[in-house]
């Protein structure tokens, strides 16, 4: 049996020390603010995160870029030449072109490598919650699943992959054209928040209105309490955030009060998925019912 690697891309926000811990390749996406272009790499080398949601709060502009096709052949191409296959595992089809990207970079590599096995996922996920499957993957192959086994564990985990988030700033949503200014404004004035979760189809979708953070962050868990898979203690849950700890404390209180959850692998929302997010958004993931 030959050996592969995992490889995803960086809208996963797994950290440096998560994406070793699991052996990953991790192509980055790119971010533009005032002028500069940066790669979102795991270690933030180009721009922390302290700095980049500072620029976010001070009201400052970030656009996004997916992987290129050349950029997926770069990496793929040292891989095959060792010997080794990959499965990839990428952003939602639905909110990039990284996922594409990814399947006519694997085409070209098979046709240059025809013995190498090369498995393009769209996990139809976003964040922390692609970071999720991706996590959950490298340890079935840290434990040694073959890479058709895993990949059939991988899509059949996809839409049971539960997805919850809410946002604090209203104005990113109206920017992205998922909120209209009227909406935007009233929800600013009220302290309106949505609690949205990512869908069947891999897209954003709002689901219903809370008032107050602390409101839609109990929902969140609300939703858990609904749609997860039990036992929920047993669960491994992940919890992304756009700088917003306190958000993160408050969420692991309920989970651990209500449920005794205590596996929750939280971390920073990057500054790709950060650009359509805004500062102060909160994402829960399990596993449970269908999206």
């Amino acid at each position: 049996m030959r050996d592969y690697v995992i490889m995803t891309d960086s809208c996963c926000d797994l950290s440096a020390a998560e994406v070793a811990e699991c052996e990953l390749t991790v192509l980055p996406l790119t971010f533009t603010m005032e002028g500069i272009t940066r790669r979102d790499t795991p270690g933030h080398e180009e721009m922390t995160l302290e700095a980049y949601y500072k620029y976010i709060r001070a009201g400052v502009l970030s656009t996004t870029s997916a992987v290129n096709v050349g950029d997926f052949t770069d990496a793929m191409r040292p891989i095959l030449r060792g010997g080794k296959d990959i499965l990839c595992i990428n952003f939602s089809s639905a909110l990039s072109t990284t996922y594409q990207s990814a399947c006519i970079a694997a085409e070209e590599m098979r046709n240059e490598f025809p013995e190498a096995k090369i498995i393009v996922i769209d996990s139809l996920s976003a964040s922390r919650g692609q970071g999720m499957l991706v996590w959950h993957a490298a340890k079935r192959k840290q434990a040694g699943e073959e890479i058709d086994t895993l990949a059939d564990w991988v899509r059949s985990m996809i839409p049971h992959q539960n997805h919850w988030f809410t946002v604090a700033d209203l104005n990113h949503l109206r920017r992205g054209g998922r909120l209209n200014v009227t909406s935007a404004v009233v929800g600013t004035v009220l302290s309106i928040k949505p609690v949205m979760h990512c869908d069947a189809q891999g897209r954003l979708t709002p689901v219903s209105k809370a008032r107050g953070m602390k409101q839609a962050l109990t929902e969140l868990v609300n939703k858990m309490d609904e749609l997860g898979t039990r036992p929920l203690e047993d669960q491994t849950v992940f919890i992304c955030h756009a700088d917003a700890p306190d958000s993160v404390e408050f969420v692991k209180g309920l989970l651990k009060e209500r449920f005794n959850v205590t596996d929750v692998r939280d971390g920073y929302i990057g500054p790709v998925i950060g650009s359509h997010t805004g500062a102060g958004t909160l994402g829960l993931f399990f596993f449970g019912g269908d999206r």
